[in-house]
């Protein structure tokens, strides 16, 4: 059997990680790795294939395409207890790359197939969350972020086209245009048990630093202390959201006296208004939500 299942997400990047796959494949075959390969089809198919692959008894799953097909290659990796059932490898041709920016891993598909001829493994926390999609209770688990409020509605505003550009582009357009009709929402918080409630611009809860393409939302946030770092956007103002922009990109955001920054082992969010919710800079549902850290869960190839 082959060493390891490769998964690929051919429309990641507008369909340009489709494209570049004959050459990653090389580059792979040039780092010495032995490997079969699928492609996803359609939403959720990632996870699908990535637990038969596990089942099928491969030790290294890889994948190629953006932050949202890790979090679906993850969540067929990690089994219900939170045991890893396989060790993740990421070769990162999406839009925004937060999640190889927090582990290290380089951006350029090139240098991170070079990887595969010698690469050491690394154990990190997960965060799972349970929330709404529909009329069901949906439980999911996420690698680098949650957002509620604000920047899910981004998600949401942020066109097929936009994804098509590169880096922090489409992100940054998506919130501009958002900007002009978003309402901040009246929520009711618990942070490990702390009741908190008012009106909140967005809640971010990272177990990586960065979304957003670049952005340092969570500058302290660690994969491996066992907490995930829960950043709160109070009632700001949207000409106070322009200004404070670009002190997310450097992470001094934190020091805004809107801005409130916890680290937690659980988290429950209830909004009575509409509060949208994305994992991994994808769209999945909406509050209530309740997050909790799943400690030394998935190991990774770095």
């Amino acid at each position: 059997m082959s060493y390891a299942k490769v998964i690929i997400n051919p429309l990641a990047r507008g369909g340009s990680t489709g494209k570049k796959w004959p050459q990653i494949s090389e580059l792979l075959k040039d780092a010495g790795l032995s490997f079969d390969h699928d492609f996803t089809e359609g939403v959720g198919h990632g996870t699908e294939l990535a637990r038969e692959a596990v089942d099928k008894g491969y030790e290294l799953v890889i994948t190629v395409g953006g932050d949202g097909t890790v979090n679906e290659v993850i969540n067929g990796l990690v089994d219900e207890g939170g045991k890893c059932r396989a060790t993740l490898g990421i070769i990162s041709t999406g839009t925004g790359g937060d999640l190889v920016r927090t582990l290290g891993i380089p951006r350029d598909y090139v240098q991170a197939c070079h990887l595969f001829s010698n690469f050491k493994r690394v154990t990190i926390d997960l965060g799972a969350v349970e929330f709404v999609r529909g009329n069901e209770t949906v439980q999911r688990l996420f690698l680098n972020t949650a957002g509620l409020g604000f920047d899910a509605a981004v998600v949401e505003g942020t066109s097929r086209r936009l994804k098509i550009i590169r880096g922090t582009v489409p992100y940054v357009v998506g919130l501009l245009t958002t900007m002009v009709t978003y309402r901040n929402k009246e929520v009711v918080l618990s942070i490990d048990g702390a009741k908190q409630e008012g009106r909140v611009l967005f809640i971010v809860v990272n177990n990586g630093r960065y979304f957003g393409g670049g952005m340092k939302v969570a500058p302290d946030a660690d994969l491996c202390d066992g907490l995930l770092d829960v950043v709160i956007g109070g009632d700001a103002g949207k000409i106070d959201v322009l200004r404070t922009l670009p002190r997310i990109y450097r992470g001094t955001h934190i020091t805004h006296p809107k801005i409130k920054l916890y680290q937690a082992k659980s988290i429950q969010v209830e909004s009575t208004e509409r509060l949208l919710l994305q994992l991994d800079g994808e769209l999945v549902g909406k509050a209530p939500a309740s997050f909790r850290v799943v400690p030394a869960a998935l190991t990774v190839a770095i």
